[in-house]
């Protein structure tokens, strides 16, 4: 069994907290929010965003992509240097793609229809479906890898990074492939989903004070930030890294995935579908809720959903107070990438022994007392296995239960 296990062996992050994995770590550990004003969603009643910020770092020929399959490029040079593949020593036939995104190439998307609006047809870019085409950000880093095997997309709304992770162990466990690149990737800051969202009633108004507009599991909660980014992990069979002489990070031990069947934004009241998922996530691993030792939490900042985890915790784990984080304070909401991107600090947690802090939590409120929250700074300990949860509007519930290699 444990020659079949599926091993982490490499992290690309390109995150608002910065390009690059160490980057993004250093800003989660610190507890930095990326919170701004952004100028590009001026004039829209909520202006906050985290953005990746600039980078000498380019992917070639930028002017093809959309915004969200420029940072996937990115994150893939860096996981695959990461898992000692950036000679691509591998059989192209035998290496799967799997990319989760909620929106697609929705910036190209919205800059293309306001061409057409305002100067017509004639100045619609002829990439414009290859840039935002759902499917089109497996297509491309499938094309810029050379590689042959399985290419999927995968769209679970928040949760399609986490769920394109859940396809690759799949894949992998079926013999499907030797190698999976797998992660999310989204580029949703724009002013239509932004306009969109506010409608909602999703987005923080805390516009005075953006650094502390995002704060999961606090009393002042008030909704989300807009985020962006992308995160990769290299997935193979345990047996297969070390012939190569990979040396794994963490291993993807377990999975689980239910549907609320209860709302099409709102999660369940009680969190009934995440809790299922978390039971299958550590039924699939061979654990028990005694063997969590860390929950890398949703923690969306938004009323509903932090109470409804809150909830689910405090149910399923009573007696017990495994330490809860959530990146989103640090890094805004970055939609279909957030699995991905959680999922990738969760294998560091585990490599590093330290858990990040929750950016901005102070107090919780009635709904989310009972939790250990991690805050203020990192908490330095060993952990055995730890789960990575990710939900989406649709009801989507995904759990991922990881351990150390």
């Amino acid at each position: 069994m444990r020659a079949q296990e599926i091993a982490v062996t490499g992290i690309g992050l390109v995150t608002p907290g910065g390009v690059g994995t160490e980057a993004t770590w250093e800003a989660v550990c610190a507890g930095r929010s990326a919170a701004r004003t952004d100028p590009a969603l001026q004039g829209l009643p909520v202006t906050l965003s985290c953005r990746v910020p600039p980078s000498e770092k380019r992917p070639g020929r930028l002017w093809r992509h959309d915004r969200s399959t420029r940072f996937l490029l990115l994150a893939a040079e860096e996981a695959l240097a990461s898992a000692g593949l950036a000679g691509r020593d591998w059989d192209p036939a035998r290496v799967a793609v799997v990319v989760g995104t909620a929106a697609g190439g929705i910036d190209t998307l919205e800059t293309q229809h306001r061409k057409l609006l305002t100067t017509g047809h004639t100045t619609v870019s002829p990439m414009t479906l290859p840039a935002f085409l759902p499917n089109m950000a497996a297509g491309h880093l499938a094309l810029e890898l050379g590689v042959r095997g399985p290419s999927l997309q995968t769209s679970t709304a928040c949760a399609s990074g986490a769920t394109a992770l859940i396809t690759a162990l799949l894949l992998l466990r079926a013999g499907a492939c030797d190698i999976a690149v797998a992660g999310g990737t989204d580029a949703m800051a724009t002013p239509l989903c932004a306009a969109a969202f506010a409608k909602m009633g999703a987005l923080s108004r805390r516009e005075h004070d953006p650094g502390r507009a995002s704060r999961p599991f606090d009393k002042e909660r008030d909704g989300f930030v807009l985020g962006e980014g992308s995160a990769l992990l290299v997935l193979e069979r345990r047996r297969h890294a070390e012939a190569r002489g990979a040396g794994p990070l963490a291993v993807l031990a377990g999975h689980g995935s239910t549907s609320d069947a209860h709302h099409p934004t709102a999660p369940h009241p009680e969190g009934a579908g995440l809790r299922a998922a978390i039971e299958a996530a550590l039924a699939d691993a061979g654990a028990h809720t005694d063997d969590v030792d860390h929950i890398n939490a949703h923690g969306t900042s938004t009323p509903l959903n932090d109470s409804a985890e809150a909830a689910v915790v405090r149910g399923l784990f009573a007696g017990r107070h495994p330490p809860v984080t959530s990146a989103k304070g640090a890094l805004g909401h970055t939609m279909g990438a957030a699995g991905a991107i959680e999922a990738a600090l969760t294998v560091l947690t585990i490599a590093r022994a330290t858990i990040p802090p929750t950016a901005n939590f102070e107090a919780p409120d009635a709904t989310t007392a009972g939790l250990d929250i991690v805050a203020g700074t990192p908490r330095t300990q060993r952990t055995g296995l730890a789960l990575s949860h990710s939900l989406g509007f649709g009801g989507h519930n995904t759990v991922l239960a990881l351990t150390p290699a």
